[in-house]
């Protein structure tokens, strides 16, 4: 059998490196009232935890606040170079 090519091991190795965190599930209402569950890793909860903790919300309502947040238009360019 011959070894994968390496983009396809890097990818594989990812997979599995992510399969052995510790996963974090968030449930919060969208901003249309659906309720969500958001899957987050270690270093996502972290990070997400400090904002939650410094603007004194939970991590439920800053999820919920951050839906409202408009999408950033891409650059032209990015549209015809993948």
């Amino acid at each position: 059998m011959n070894p994968p090519p390496v983009d396809e091991a890097q990818f594989l190795r990812d997979l599995v490196k992510a399969s052995r965190q510790r996963i974090i599930h968030v449930k919060w209402l969208d901003r249309d009232g659906t309720e969500r569950l958001t899957v987050l890793s270690q270093a996502e909860s972290t990070r997400l935890n400090a904002i939650a903790h410094a603007r004194k919300l939970s991590k439920a309502e800053v999820l919920r606040q951050a839906a409202h947040i408009p999408v950033q238009p891409a650059p032209p360019d990015a549209a015809h170079n993948p």
